[in-house]
């Protein structure tokens, strides 16, 4: 199907008549300039895309009539969760969440570990960089982000997604011994969980701890890389892993 280039995210959308939110009428009526009647199209972040109209293009209050629902749009057939301390320079990590997702990615979670140099950021923020980038690659699914939440914690708990993630869990780090390739563990089409590290690396505390809980170490390449480039060197290996035949 040809899917229109003006895309808006409608979480809430429950209905074949729709009212877009203020922010995003104001950039479809404003911005864009889109008129009553023409075409645009609405993704809710769960798979859903919908064909719409406008059917009021009040810049505030721009309501939108639905004409079709397309399902599953853009499905993978795979599901990736990357747990990563951000980095201390923000916009780095705004860049991994950007580029991530317009490769593929189902969750992330921010980890807080030993040596994170950033121990806070901004939710809302780092979401908003999630849903341009969805619009951007015209996905219907939004990645989920979770809060920041603390290494131990993370590994011992293990939030609810991943209590089936069998023996696709990971941990890539660059301290001597003996690790895999992410091609030798992973058959297309599965779960996997990839836990990367902050600027100065998992401590050796960490890493046996993931060791305890059964993740498996592994090499994301020859070279030292910086945090946010692990993340996507990570995600763009799973991605075309899930596409060789």
């Amino acid at each position: 199907m040809q899917v229109n280039n003006s895309i808006f995210y409608t979480p809430d959308i429950n209905s074949i008549h729709y009212t877009l939110s203020e922010e995003e009428s104001k950039h479809c009526v404003r911005a864009l300039r889109l008129k009553k009647g023409d075409p645009i199209s609405l993704i809710d972040g769960r798979g859903n895309l919908f064909e719409a109209v406008i059917a009021d293009d009040n810049p505030k209050k721009c309501a939108v009539l639905v004409n079709n629902i397309v399902k599953e749009f853009g499905k993978r057939n795979y599901y990736l969760h990357i747990a990563m301390a951000p980095t201390k320079n923000i916009e780095r990590f705004e860049w991994f969440l950007e580029k991530a997702t317009e490769i593929g990615i189902d969750e992330i979670t921010p980890l807080l570990c030993e040596h994170s140099e950033r121990k806070t950021m901004n939710r809302e923020r780092l979401f908003k960089v999630i849903t341009s980038a969805v619009k951007q690659s015209i996905t219907a699914y939004h990645p989920v982000l979770h809060e920041m939440i603390h290494f131990e914690k993370f590994i011992k708990e293990t939030i609810p997604i991943d209590r089936d993630r069998s023996d696709n869990s990971c941990i890539a780090h660059c301290r001597d011994g003996e690790k895999q390739l992410l091609k030798d563990i992973y058959k297309k089409g599965e779960k996997i969980l990839i836990l990367i590290g902050p600027e100065g690396d998992f401590s050796e505390k960490e890493i046996n701890l993931a060791r305890q809980n059964n993740y498996k170490e592994i090499s994301l390449g020859n070279y030292r890389l910086r945090t946010e480039t692990a993340g996507i060197a990570g995600c763009h290996a799973v991605s075309m892993l899930n596409q060789e035949d």
